[in-house]
């Protein structure tokens, strides 16, 4: 490849390789820089996989890392089929709230897709105040752009398989970008980014909002309510006893160990209340380079991708809620309460606890999903929306499919999830694997003894639904009036 040698793993007909660098290690005077060249000589073992990026781990996470956590940490990592013949790619972007996760996890294992004849990559991008940080001494510092470095790392990953995937038999011409959750969000991102929305010709965004990035707080302005990204680092540098806005307060800022720089962030600790000063950002930032709006703004201004999207959720999927009463919940809908009292709970039967968690998943997962296909049609792209309803026999418990239950079923790994599998589950893993492993190859899901899916009509709100009996089943959406509502609610509110 363009920065050396590398020995990979010869397994099954396919070629394994594993912990590739693709940046130089982001640490002493890289911390908080934009990924930096790297280049070898002789040969480089890509066999085992590498450290997994800073982090606390999450203790109940969905995919649990199989790497232990280190700042040196930009690997990618390559399964491919043992053929001369050129392959699609699908590049994934793993989740975690831009402060877990890792390429490592087992359930994220790329061999399914490399038997089925494509070439899957995944790989590592910094997290939490790694990943997004700011100080008045790096912008005066002016050693490159500034604020997003866990976007600027899932560039250059894409830029790296742009530039080296045919070494591998992988097209870069026929790229898609799939990523859950903050791996969804991210994938928005990469559409809108001028430095890789034309790298890559397919998207998949699973359970990744629609309309706000998760942040997109602005480097150097603020107010005392909601600090610039500048004054959070300031905080930040004031907590360990740093002074100061010039070179030195920058280098002692690098010398704290890595354990000092993420002090105790994790996921659990982003919904936990806080009493003093705010010392970390909260994800991506309004840099004016990366992010130059929320993907509503951006998707509304026609300035993303124009490519073909599959997009959705799973149906228990996010959600949250604090309304003391329903009273209050369905005020928040304005002029449109009644209607969401028709829509979510016309006989008063749900208790408001779940009636919180409901609406707040159809505000910040389902609608903006539905709301993203709606606005990419209107570009003139086939959009494939989708809700993944079902739950693992040995798991059901009368609930929905919680938040990222979905990726084995996706990945076709979920003899890596659970211990005891039926053959329903088996099913219900063949069926979405064969939709993307389709949509990967061509912008189609549809194949050979598929149900049938229709690319989305706003008009009739169709929607495809991976179903508890492991069915497919394209339709209208049975949570149309719930989206209609919440879409017309949000229409009231500025583009977030």
């Amino acid at each position: 490849i363009n920065s050396g040698t590398l020995a990979g793993i010869g397994l099954d007909g396919l070629k394994v390789f594993k912990g590739i660098p693709y940046a130089a290690a982001p640490v002493g005077e890289n911390r908080w820089r934009a990924p930096q060249p790297i280049s070898w000589t002789g040969t480089k073992e890509a066999t085992s996989f590498g450290n997994d990026c800073m982090q606390k781990p999450f203790p109940s996470d969905a995919a649990p890392l199989g790497e232990v956590p280190a700042e040196d940490c930009l690997y990618l990592n390559v399964w491919a089929p043992d053929t001369t013949e050129k392959a699609p790619v699908v590049i994934w972007i793993h989740g975690g709230g831009y402060v877990n996760g890792g390429a490592s996890p087992a359930v994220y294992d790329g061999t399914e897709f490399a038997k089925a004849g494509v070439v899957f990559v995944s790989f590592n991008y910094r997290l939490g105040r790694f990943g997004f940080f700011a100080h008045p001494a790096l912008s005066a510092a002016d050693e490159g752009p500034i604020g997003n470095y866990a976007f600027m790392d899932q560039i250059a990953a894409v830029q790296w398989v742009k530039e080296n995937i045919a070494a591998f038999n992988g097209d870069p011409e026929q790229i898609t970008l799939m990523g859950e959750s903050a791996g969804g969000g991210s994938v928005h991102t990469l559409m809108q980014a001028p430095a890789s929305k034309d790298l890559i010709q397919r998207a998949i965004i699973m359970s990744g909002g629609g309309r706000s990035l998760m942040g997109e707080r602005s480097i150097t302005e603020g107010t005392d309510q909601y600090p610039s990204a500048e004054q959070i680092g300031l905080n930040f540098a004031e907590k360990h006893g740093i002074e100061g806005t010039g070179p030195q307060a920058l280098k002692a800022m690098r010398a704290l160990s890595a354990e000092e720089v993420l002090d105790g962030l994790s996921m659990m600790a982003l919904f936990m209340p806080s009493s003093g000063k705010p010392t970390y950002v909260g994800g991506p930032l309004a840099d004016g380079e990366i992010v130059q709006g929320s993907t509503q703004q951006m998707v509304e201004a026609g300035k993303v991708a124009r490519i073909p999207v599959m997009v959705g959720t799973t149906s228990q999927d996010i959600g949250f809620g604090m309304a003391k009463t329903k009273e209050e919940l369905y005020s928040s809908f304005g002029p449109y309460a009644d209607e969401a009292k028709a829509a979510y709970d016309p006989n008063d039967q749900i208790p408001l606890q779940i009636l919180n968690f409901i609406v707040g998943q159809d505000r910040g997962m389902q609608e903006p999903a539905r709301y993203f296909a709606s606005k990419m049609t209107e570009l003139d792209q086939p959009v494939y929306l989708y809700r993944f309803s079902y739950v693992a026999e040995a798991i059901r418990d009368g609930q929905g499919a919680q938040h990222a239950s979905e990726i084995p079923f996706f990945f076709k790994t979920i003899d890596d999830k659970y211990d005891e599998l039926t053959q329903q589950d088996k099913k219900a893993s063949e069926l979405p694997f064969n939709y993307v492993l389709n949509f990967v190859k061509t912008g189609n899901p549809n194949g050979p003894g598929l149900t049938e899916w229709e690319a989305f009509d706003p008009q009739a709100g169709n929607i495809m639904d991976i179903t508890m009996n492991a069915e497919a089943v394209h339709g209208v959406d049975p949570w149309k009036a719930r989206m209609d509502v919440v879409e017309k609610a949000a229409s009231l509110m500025p583009p977030r």
